[in-house]
């Protein structure tokens, strides 16, 4: 029974870690008013009929913290790649010039930095529910598993291990979150 507990906590944990990646990778998403490559990294190009990572046609850089410079390793994949932006609705206009593709970033509004802020505290809701989730599959099986003969002290001191990894968890969320906030309202 023991052995089946650390499995189902371990497994508990790994569900607990990607959602903390998961959560890391929607925050590098957001937009913070400087230019990051982050933020076109969901965009699929149509190469040659297949849908492909924009990072596998083209090197992508930031000049400077207001522009990112997209230069495409074939000059045909110029085309798809700005229709790829335009339909990524980014809120970021591609400027096509037969050799790169610029994009400028335009500085944030209060209103929209606002707006930012909502949309990460969001994420960050959403990852803890899923920690919730993982926890509560954790705790039913440590006490069906105290049902069928685990010792109950035992399942208790297991009920605070994961109530305690659950904290650690929602900590690590909280400071990516502050962190995420900080940066978005920097002027």
């Amino acid at each position: 029974m023991e052995a089946t507990i650390d499995s189902t906590m371990s497994k508990g944990k790994n569900q607990m870690d990607d959602a903390l990646v998961h959560l890391q990778n929607e925050l590098s998403k957001i937009r913070t008013g400087k230019a990051s490559t982050n933020i076109l990294s969901g965009i699929m190009v149509d190469y040659y009929g297949s849908p492909t990572p924009l990072s596998q046609v083209a090197n992508l850089n930031t000049p400077d913290s207001k522009t990112i410079s997209i230069q495409p390793w074939e000059k045909t994949m110029l085309a798809p790649i700005e229709q790829a932006i335009f339909a990524a609705n980014l809120g970021l206009t591609p400027q096509n010039d037969g050799e790169f593709i610029r994009i400028n970033i335009p500085p944030l509004t209060e209103e929209r930095r606002i707006e930012l802020v909502k949309q990460a505290k969001s994420s960050g809701e959403e990852c803890k529910v899923s920690i919730r989730n993982s926890r509560q599959k954790i705790i039913e099986f440590i006490k069906s598993e105290v049902k069928n003969g685990y010792p109950e002290d035992a399942g208790k001191k297991r009920e605070l291990e994961v109530q305690e990894m659950v904290n650690n968890f929602g900590k690590s969320i909280n400071e990516l979150i502050e962190a995420k906030e900080k940066d978005i309202m920097t002027v």
